[in-house]
C-alpha cells in the first residue's frame, strides 16, 4: 500500500515538472510573438517633404458698389412745378434744367427794379457833366451814385431767388426714376429725381485694423458680385485715415477700372485683397501643427524616427500653414498619426508626399 503510494507521487511530481517546464518555456515566445504583434500593430503615418513655394496672403472682405457722384435732386424753396424735363433713364449734361417752379411775380419784381436801373443810370449820367462844372454838389452826387448801386445789388437778389426756382444737373449724369408731375407743389425736401455718373463706379469696403498699414493709395484690387462669377478689378483712390472705434475696421475707398452692364450702384461686392507674395515660403499642411500650451511643433522624420521640432507659424491658408522658423526645406513632415507618436518613435510610412 506504501509503495503504491510512492509511486502515484512519484507520477504526480513528474507531471508537475512537466507543466512548468512547458510554461517557462513558452513564456519567451509569447513575449516575442506578442512584440512582433504590437510592431505589426503600429500605424503607419504620412509623410510630406518641405519645399520652397509661392505662398500668396489674401484676405477676402465684402463691400459695396456706388455710383462715383449720385445726388438726390431736390429745391431750395418751395412752390409750384411748371415744367419737367427728367428723362428716366437717360443721360444729361451738366447745367440742363431739370425742373422749373413758378416764378412770375419773381419775374414782374426783376422787370421793375431794370425800369428803375435804367431811369436812374440816366440821372447818374446827367450828374456827371454837372459835376464837371460844379453845376450839383457833390453830396447830391454820391446820393444818385448809391441809389444806382442799390438798385444793381437788388436786381442781383432777384436773379437769385429767380434761379432758386430752377433745379439744373450738377454733373454729367444719367436721371432715375422721377417722382413729381406738373402742377405738384413741391418743399425742399421733396424728392424730385436721383441723378448718378454713368460710366464710373466706385467700390468701398473695410479690412480689420491689423491690415490697415498694409493698404496703400494705388493697390489693385479684385471682387466679383453675388450674382456673377467674373472677376474685375479696381484700384485704392483712398482710405478713411482712421480706425472705426465701433467696428475696429479701417475704411477703404476704390475705383473700378472695369467698365460692365453687371455693376451696378448698390449691389454687394466679395472683395479679394493681396496682401504680400512670398515665392519662397515653406508651407505644410495644417494638420500637421502639434499645438501646446507654450509653443507649436511639427514632428519632423530623422533617421528614420520621430522628433518633435519647435516652430514659428506665419500665414495660414484654408489647408496649409507657413512655417518661418524650425524647419528647413528637404525636411519630412509627419501629417497623419501624429497623436500617436512619442519623441523617438520608429516611423513606418502610409506615403510620402513631395
Amino acid at each position: 500500500m506504501k509503495k503504491k503510494s510512492t509511486i502515484w507521487i512519484s507520477i504526480v511530481l513528474v507531471l508537475l515538472v512537466v507543466f512548468f517546464l512547458k510554461v517557462g518555456f513558452s513564456k519567451s515566445p509569447e513575449k516575442d510573438n506578442k512584440k512582433d504583434l504590437k510592431d505589426k500593430k503600429q500605424k503607419k503615418v504620412d509623410g510630406y517633404i518641405v519645399k520652397p513655394s509661392l505662398l500668396i496672403n489674401e484676405i477676402s472682405v465684402s463691400g459695396s458698389l456706388l455710383a462715383f457722384e449720385e445726388v438726390d435732386l431736390k429745391n431750395e424753396v418751395a412752390g409750384r412745378v411748371v415744367m419737367i424735363n427728367l428723362p428716366e433713364g437717360k443721360a444729361v449734361k451738366k447745367g440742363t434744367l431739370l425742373v422749373k417752379l413758378f416764378d412770375e411775380d419773381l419775374q414782374a419784381t426783376l422787370k421793375k427794379l431794370k425800369a428803375q436801373l435804367a431811369i436812374q443810370q440816366q440821372i447818374y449820367n446827367r450828374q456827371t457833366e454837372l459835376i464837371r462844372v460844379n453845376g450839383i454838389t457833390q453830396n447830391d452826387y454820391d446820393q444818385t451814385g448809391l441809389q444806382l448801386n442799390s438798385l444793381k445789388a437788388d436786381i442781383e437778389v432777384e436773379k437769385t431767388l429767380i434761379r432758386k426756382t430752377e433745379v439744373r444737373a450738377p454733373f454729367d449724369g444719367v436721371i432715375g426714376l422721377r417722382s413729381v408731375s406738373v402742377g405738384a407743389i413741391i418743399t425742399p425736401a421733396t424728392l424730385l429725381a436721383t441723378i448718378r455718373t454713368e460710366n464710373k463706379i466706385k467700390l468701398d469696403f473695410s479690412v480689420p485694423q491689423k491690415y490697415g498699414s498694409v493698404i496703400r493709395t494705388g493697390m489693385k484690387i479684385k471682387f466679383n458680385t453675388s450674382n456673377v462669377d467674373k472677376q474685375y478689378e479696381a484700384v485704392v483712390i483712398a482710405t478713411e485715415q482712421g480706425i472705426d472705434a465701433s467696428t475696429r475696421n479701417l475704411k477703404v475707398r476704390a475705383l473700378v477700372s472695369s467698365q460692365s452692364k453687371e455693376l451696378l450702384p448698390g449691389s454687394f461686392s466679395n472683395v479679394t485683397v493681396r496682401l504680400s507674395e512670398n515665392k519662397n515660403a515653406l508651407v505644410v499642411p495644417t494638420q500637421a501643427i502639434v499645438p501646446s500650451e507654450t509653443n507649436k511643433s511639427v514632428i519632423v522624420a530623422r533617421d528614420g524616427k520621430a522628433h518633435f521640432i519647435p516652430v514659428m507659424t506665419g500665414v495660414r491658408q484654408d489647408s496649409n500653414i507657413e512655417i518661418t522658423q524650425g524647419i528647413q526645406p528637404g525636411d519630412t513632415i509627419i501629417t497623419s498619426g501624429i497623436l500617436f507618436l512619442k519623441e523617438g518613435s520608429k516611423l513606418r510610412y502610409s506615403t510620402i508626399t513631395k
